[in-house]
């Protein structure tokens, strides 16, 4: 009885302790959603809390007609697809070859140069230096390639493929396939946890890029949704031209503006995560623990 009622104290405590970490997580994004839809004169009083007070989209209406917001979304859904991609064969490919351990040609030089990058870098005006050598200034190419190999996600998925029995390998090759064939055939297959967990971590990371895209990209029309944001934060409060139709009671308030343009930058992968939750928790206890 003693020790039933510890577990039911304890339990208690964690449920709190639970909760009140998901109100301190909550509450902002319910404000920030309730500002960009309230009325001004809620804004301007300070009622607004968890709940819009009022209707008035008139922020998301400038967003969308005045800001270019399409285009931006477009270059971002086009860097995010390709930096993901890139990024999954670089590491999928790099982390295989490195399970193999002691039957890779130089083994311990390559796990020690990966471990290398992840405690220094060649810092920001050498690598800007070395994307204007090769002509990458201002193209998709240069979104792709930087940072589209993580040591750490490499290490992840290199001790997930350990755990993987070599027997599967063995069988592949006796069927006639090489490495890249046991790879995708066989491996890959079986890798939809690890491999869903890391493309989640590159789209997450791209998609909320913003350095690469402000240093490396000088075109207006090249912008992600992240550059975006900025411009618009800058912008102060905006009743634009080409919204002069609008109204007086819908004229948009810097403080509505910066709110709907919060929600429409977080809104996607607040869609996309719980779809994926289960493959990414799956997928860390996975390929973090080595048998």
């Amino acid at each position: 009885m003693v020790g039933e009622k510890k577990f039911t104290v304890y339990s208690l405590f964690k449920y709190i302790f639970i909760a009140f970490f998901a109100v301190i997580i909550i509450y902002p994004l319910l404000h920030i959603l309730a500002v960009s839809l309230s009325t001004n004169n809620a804004i301007l009083s300070g009622r607004v809390k968890f709940f819009p007070i009022g209707f008035n989209p008139a922020a998301y209406k400038v967003i969308w007609f005045t800001s270019n917001l399409g285009r931006a979304y477009l270059n971002t859904l086009k860097y995010v697809t390709l930096y993901t991609i890139v990024s999954m064969f670089v590491t999928t490919c790099g982390a295989y070859a490195l399970s193999k351990g002691l039957r890779m040609w130089g083994f311990k030089f390559f796990t020690n140069m990966i471990l290398f990058t992840m405690f220094f870098s060649g810092g920001m005006i050498p690598t800007y230096l070395t994307m204007k050598a090769y002509g990458l200034l201002n193209t998709t190419a240069v979104i792709a390639l930087m940072g589209c190999c993580s040591a750490y996600n490499v290490i992840v998925m290199r001790t997930f493929f350990q755990n993987l029995p070599n027997d599967l390998e063995d069988a592949g090759k006796i069927d006639g396939l090489n490495d890249f064939g046991v790879l995708y055939y066989v491996m890959l297959p079986l890798s939809a946890p690890i491999m869903s967990t890391i493309a989640l971590f590159y789209a997450v990371a791209q998609w909320n890029a913003f350095m690469t895209p402000y240093i490396y990209l000088t075109e207006p029309v090249k912008w992600p949704v992240q550059i975006l944001l900025r411009q618009l934060l800058l912008q102060g409060t905006v009743l634009s031209n080409e919204a002069s139709n609008m109204s007086a009671e819908s004229m948009v308030l810097n403080q509505s503006l910066i709110n709907a343009t919060i929600v429409v930058a977080i809104l996607p992968m607040l869609v996309i995560y719980p779809f994926l939750q289960n493959f990414f928790v799956k997928g860390m206890m996975v390929g973090s623990l080595k048998e």
